[in-house]
């Protein structure tokens, strides 16, 4: 083994972050250094040039003065756990591979920490700082890490001795491996058992557990019901069911496979031809696939991989749909208890406690959010709209034993879910030949994730910390993609498409996955253990077959479709083995040569077949609730509290670290206007690159007034759902279809009461009445924390209240009609509240009363289906006829939040006037009263068109003018003359942002944050704008599209690329035959680049960056020599273009060895804010010789940015001089003057002389951060003027590089 030191494994800014949060605990530690340290497994030993080659290879990332290792200080060495591979590990030895390195078996990488101390160390309570126990170790000394190397004899299967000890055994077993299998569940395997005359094998027992758990089988929801001693008709689900058997129009598939589907338009799908690569459009019926998650369990235990392998998981069941289809954009929501940010204590915040392995909940906001927006950044999926609420507080009385009853989410919601699209012969699943390989696609077995199923089924705390630990997952978003680039070209085949049946691989691994393929296609299986990929040799049969392994598939591939399977792929590197063959008899065997046994032999009745249906007799349980008190509360102070809720306050540290611009079919994100303000109220994509139709999704949920009146909660997060998603432009309210995610303290006193009369309020009394599905959801039935208190030894508990998150989808009409909250003041307006709530005002489970600590007795409902329906007709009809300048729905903090985000959005003072609405002592009822509504602006001479179309819906009456947006900062409310409350724009918006801007200060760049929030005080900033030097609509290539053939350009991507699909669509549109290269193509010999014309490396994560930002992917050229004769002989050819953006930017700006000309450029390094950004950024074009920027010099416009590692860092100081002072310079980022800027967040990056984009000396070779590729539609730029048509200015540099090679 060798061992060779890299760069510093954190930056400075990190490392003292690091050393703050140890002095917490060990102040005596005075200081702290990192280096990653490498290890080689070697074949043989390396000669000279090879080890030259490997150590070029291995420095990569920001540049630093090498320290000698071994400084003095106590060591600490931090690996991956031993027998296991850490995702790092098989991208890195994947690029030493392709770079030749073949007597290289394995690289890993671990990281030194050095401590300085004035006292001896307690290494327990260092320790937890400097690794994770679920996925890393640490050693002493570096021959230990030998051990990562050695392959370990396997373990036995263990039986259960249930013929000789009965009940009592499996009883025994149950507790010890954490199965979680109810007293009747244990009955009938002890008969099953029995009759089969044999014990069972742990693997057998561990299966059964997962494919039985309440996760996966919904006991639940399919039980019967007693209630209050009165049988029930009808189960929870058959309620659900109850809404498509009333409406079944449009959902081609529900309740039956990974996700639902529903009808979409018709549009052109682009995609690759199968067969000469050439990227093309099919109009075709694009179906909308629909899918919503929860990972509650694992992302309490470590927030960031539960959370990042819940987004990863949603993923995959949506890739998985039908036989194969492509998600599209996701959505990702948080409850968690209160905050308690340091040095920031609310009045309403109280300490209750917590077990101690169970993350608090500002720990599960600092890391589940990086943890799932990571996720789907390098998976390469948008996530566009989510919500987040916080909920800690002591019921007025307990039934509990000596304790209080504190309901609130330490046990948090972390949802996971999102949109997709599907071919129409693909939505339902084929039958499975007999002689079918049963196959796995995607990474190896390891010990991650044992028993997630069950564990995920218990109560948090009921379960030991080690088997809470044992059951949560990590992620490799890398791994992911490939599999969903095999399962593209696969659907991409049409009726050629070799899949016959497809799932993913989530709880219970492949003890669920493998038998439920084949139960679901009727056949039974005969499996071999050792042909399943496994990294850890060690593992017994049970570890590899139940194991959670992430970022897995399996499927049923006919035999005369292997070879072209194979050969998929093979193309995309993505491993894949062969694991059973289907059988007829339904049957399951499981044969281990290496023991020369079968630890399965079961027929699948046995796994399927269950114990007898679950019963629930439950009775009611009555709590008493005051009236909201309103004595001593002013408008004053009820304003400053309700906006600095969580749930009312902006959004931002949970958006801007997520790429919502990736596919380059976002039409509406998150933030909002000029000022880019997180306050959409919907999510909205275009369903192809040709088209203005398009899908929406959005989120309701008000929970807290399900402690009050469940079934009221259950209506409105319906209604708030449809509110929210009727700022799309949407046929019809029976066109939308939901997803119902349930959670509930199942057992706990009261609550399935609530459960039942909540699912039949919603699913056979609200839903049917809209004339809306809900074809899709999920329980989650364990929502309850219990633990007993360390010091007080008293036992605690802290339980969720009945939680149902809906998520609405629809098809979009035209997706240049979306409404968004931004106020406008080009015209006279009014603005007019329509109060569904028909002047109830009532307070109950409100944010005013959350912050007083608080219920209320009365909670918001739904008056009236049909009104509901009327307004959400009312207000498509005034979208359609253009009467409508913004909407924003009312619902977390009442109406004063929702006229003070849209004011927010518009960056602009109000005038508001409550005298049609409120009395003079109702106006902290009428202003914080969540009761279903919106305010909608309206210009002064289109309103009485408005009114008549308000008289026309039946809606004159609940239609109220109450004031109008004025310039200025200065906001006013009044009552009949009267000024009743008052203040700026910018302090309130400040008191709004700063719950975000604390926990971006804690977990990133503080000063970058510090500059973020300052900007809100700046009455001055004028906001996104475009300033154009060329005409937007002239097509310079026009004359050119249809006299001759057209250039071939090679849209080239490594494993890792997710933006080749924008890229393309871009160039083709410009006129141009888009090619579909991998790099496996061209190192192959299959593709010699002499072939094209030009080429574009698109943006990703290459190798997930494990070799530095791009540095992986230009080094598999630099030194694969067949890889770089051809990119030196194409850009040494005088008439060839190429251009490289974000992770082809830095990959290029690597290459400068072989490129003419670029001796100036840099290379690109970690973000000055320390964090992924996703931001819509001003650039200006400087006058340079690119090629693909001719004629646009001066011009001033948004585009999109989405990268970590976008900071420029060159090789010296006088290097960076040259550069700036030089023509080069192509492109950099301006601030709202116009001003080239270093300033954050309008230089997102942190780039000297707001470096984005640079040239070679001749101008053909182009690198650029920002991503002119995803936003070359106007539809799809996050803010746009109103005079763009279709293009945006950067179709320009599509347009010039056709031009130019006329």
């Amino acid at each position: 083994m060798l061992s060779l030191y890299g760069s510093p494994a954190h930056s400075q800014l990190t490392t003292q972050k690091l050393l703050s949060n140890i002095q917490q605990d060990l102040p005596a530690v005075t200081g702290i250094e990192t280096r990653f340290v490498h290890f080689v497994d070697l074949v043989e030993k390396l000669d000279q040039d090879e080890s030259t080659l490997l150590n070029r290879l291995l420095q990569y990332g920001p540049k630093f003065e090498a320290k000698q290792a071994g400084q003095s200080g106590q060591t600490y060495l931090v690996i991956p756990r031993f027998g296991t591979i850490s995702p790092w590990s098989s991208k890195a030895s994947d690029i030493a591979r392709n770079c030749g390195l073949n007597k290289v078996k394995r690289l890993e990488r671990g990281v030194i920490f050095t401590l300085h101390s004035r006292a001896e160390v307690d290494a327990a309570l260092l320790l937890p700082h400097l690794h994770d126990r679920m996925t890393q170790a640490v050693v002493s000394e570096l021959a230990e890490v030998e051990r990562l190397f050695e392959s370990a004899e396997p373990k036995p299967m263990q039986t259960v001795d249930v013929l000789a000890g009965g009940k009592l055994a499996l009883q025994e077993a149950n507790k010890n491996m954490g199965l979680a299998l109810a007293s009747d569940e244990i009955d009938y395997l002890v008969e099953s058992f029995n009759s089969l005359g044999r014990n069972p094998n742990d693997i057998e027992l561990m299966m059964f557990a997962q494919a039985n758990s309440e996760h996966c089988r919904h006991k639940i929801f399919n039980a019967s019901w007693t209630l209050d001693g009165e049988e029930q008709d009808l189960s929870l689900f058959a309620m659900i069911r109850n809404t498509y058997e009333c409406n079944s129009e449009g959902v081609l598939s529900a309740y039956k496979d990974n996700a639902s589907v529903m009808k979409g338009n018709t549009a052109g799908r682009f995609f690759p031809d199968s067969k000469s690569r050439t990227y093309q459009y099919h109009q075709e019926p694009i179906h909308i696939l629909t899918k919503v998650e929860t990972h509650n369990h694992p992302t309490a235990i470590a927030p960031f991989p539960g959370a990042s392998t819940g987004s990863g998981g949603e993923i995959r069941d949506e890739g998985a749909t039908g036989v194969g289809s492509k998600p599209k954009a996701g959505l990702t929501g948080f409850s968690v208890s209160n905050l308690k940010i340091p040095g920031q204590l609310q009045p309403w915040e109280v300490d209750y406690g917590k077990p101690s392995h169970i993350a608090s909940a500002l720990d599960i906001m600092l890391e589940g959010p990086i943890g799932g927006a990571a996720f789907n950044n390098e998976y390469g999926r948008p996530n566009l709209c989510g919500y987040f609420r916080t909920f800690e507080q002591a019921m007025p009385s307990s039934d509990l034993k000596g304790e209080q009853d504190i309901r609130g989410y330490h046990k948090p919601i972390m949802l996971a879910g999102g949109l997709g699209n599907i071919r129409e012969q693909h939505v339902q699943k084929q039958d499975i030949p007999v002689g079918a390989n049963l196959i796995v696609l995607g990474g190896p077995a390891m010990l991650i994730g044992l028993g997630g199923g069950a564990a995920s089924s218990m109560d948090s705390g009921t379960s030991s910390a080690d088997l809470d630990f044992a059951s949560v997952q990590r992620d490799n978003a890398e791994m992911e993609r490939r599999c969903q680039e095999v399962i593209d070209q696969c659907w991409a085949q049409g009726k050629s498409n070799p899949i016959k049946f497809i799932h993913d691989v989530g709880a219970g691994g492949l003890s669920n996955a493998l038998p439920e393929l084949v139960k679901d296609g009727e056949r039974g299986g005969a499996f071999k253990l050792r042909e399943i990929p496994n990294a850890e040799a060690q593992l017994s049969p049970m570890e590899i077959w139940c194991n959670e392994a992430q970022e897995r598939y399996v499927m049923a591939v006919a035999d005369k479709d292997l070879k072209r399977f194979e050969a998929i792929c093979k193309r995309e590197r993505c491993p894949f083995a062969v694991v059973g063959e289907a059988k007829e008899e339904l049957h399951l065997s499981l044969e281990d040569t290496h023991f020369s046994n079968q630890p399965i032999d079961l027929p699948m009745s046995v796994l399927f077949g269950k114990a007898p249906k679950m019963h629930r007799d439950v009775k009611r349980v009555e709590n008493q609730f005051k009236k909201f008190d309103a004595r001593g509360i002013t408008l004053e102070d009820a304003a400053e509290r309700v906006l600095q809720l969580p749930t009312v306050a902006s959004k931002s540290f949970l958006i801007t670290i997520g790429d919502r611009s990736i596919t380059g079919m976002v039409a509406r994100e998150q933030m909002v206007g000029p000022w880019q303000v997180p306050v959409a109220d919907a999510a909205v994509t275009a369903q192809s690159f040709d088209s203005n139709y398009g899908e929406a999704m959005a989120i309701g949920e008000r929970t807290p007034a399900a402690l009050i009146n469940a079934p009221a909660s259950g209506r409105m997060a319906v209604a708030e759902a449809i509110t929210n998603i009727a700022c799309a432009r949407i046929e019809k309210i029976s066109d939308i279809r939901l997803s119902a995610n349930w959670m509930a303290a199942a057992g706990f006193p009261g609550e399935d009461v609530k459960l039942y009369e909540t699912v039949k309020a919603v699913g056979m009394e609200l839903c049917p009445e809209l004339g809306i599905t809900i074809p899709v959801g999920k329980d989650s039935m364990s929502m309850r924390t219990v633990w007993k208190d360390e010091n007080s030894e008293q036992d605690k508990s802290v339980t969720s209240p009945l939680s149902l998150v809906v998520s609405a989808f629809a098809p979009v009409q035209n997706i240049r009609q979306t409404l968004t909250p931004q106020l406008r003041l080009e015209s006279d307006s009014r603005l007019f509240l329509l109060d569904l709530g028909l002047g109830s005002n009532r307070l109950g489970g409100s944010a005013l009363a959350q912050v007083y600590n608080q219920f209320g007795n009365k909670v918001p409902d739904v008056h009236s289906a049909s009104d509901l329906k009327a307004f959400f007709g009312f207000i498509q009809d005034a979208m359609q006829q253009q009467l409508l300048l913004a909407y924003h729905d009312r619902s977390d903090g009442g109406l004063f939040v929702t006229l003070m985000e849209m004011a927010f959005a518009g960056h602009c003072g109000l005038s508001i006037h409550l005298g049609e609405i409120s009395s003079p002592q109702d106006h902290l009822e009428n202003l914080f009263n969540e009761e279903l509504g919106a305010v909608i602006q309206v210009a002064s001479n289109k309103v009485s068109l408005l009114n008549e179309l308000a008289e026309d819906y039946g809606l004159a009456d609940i239609c109220f003018d109450i004031g109008e947006p004025v310039k200025g900062d200065d906001v006013y409310f009044f009552y009949e003359g009267k000024e009743v409350l008052s203040g700026t724009r910018s302090n309130y918006q400040s008191l709004w942002a700063n719950t975000s801007y604390s926990i971006q200060s804690l977990r990133d760049n503080s000063e970058c944050a510090k500059q973020e929030y300052a900007r809100i005080q700046d009455e001055k900033d004028s906001g996104l704008f475009s300033e154009l030097s060329f005409n937007i609509n002239e097509d310079i290539a026009a004359p050119f599209l249809n006299n001759q053939a057209k250039p071939r350009i090679a849209i080239l991507r490594e494993q890792g690329v997710n933006g080749q699909l924008e890229m393309a669509a871009a160039f083709d549109r410009a006129g141009f035959d888009a090619i579909d290269v991998h790099m496996s193509d061209i190192i192959s010999g299959e593709v010699k680049l002499e072939q094209f014309n030009a080429l574009v490396a698109c943006g990703g994560f290459s190798y997930g960056d494990v070799l530095g930002a791009g540095e992986g992917w230009a080094k598999s050229i630099l030194f694969n020599d067949n890889a770089r004769k051809q990119f030196e002989a194409f850009f040494l050819r005088e008439n060839t273009l190429a251009l490289g953006v974000c992770n082809g930017c830095q990959m290029m700006s690597n290459l400068h060895e072989l490129i003419p000309g670029t001796s100036h450029w840099p290379h690109f390094v970690r973000n000055a804010s320390e964090q992924f950004e996703g931001r819509t950024s001003l650039v200006k074009i400087q006058d340079s010789p690119s090629v693909l920027l001719q004629g646009m010099a001066g011009s001033v416009f948004p585009i999109a940015v989405a990268h970590g590692e976008g900071r420029a860092e060159f090789s010296s100081n006088e290097a960076e001089k040259a550069a700036l002072n030089s023509t080069y310079l192509a492109m950099q980022y301006v601030d709202n003057n116009g001003k080239v800027t270093e300033s954050y967040p309008s230089n997102p990056n942190g780039s000297p002389n707001g470096i984005a984009g640079l040239c070679n000396e001749d101008g053909r070779f182009t690198i650029m951060m920002p991503h002119p590729e995803r936003v070359f539609r106007a539809a799809t730029n996050s803010w746009r003027p109103d005079d763009w048509q279709e293009y945006s200015p950067t179709m320009r540099m599509f347009r010039n590089a056709r031009y130019w090679l006329a």
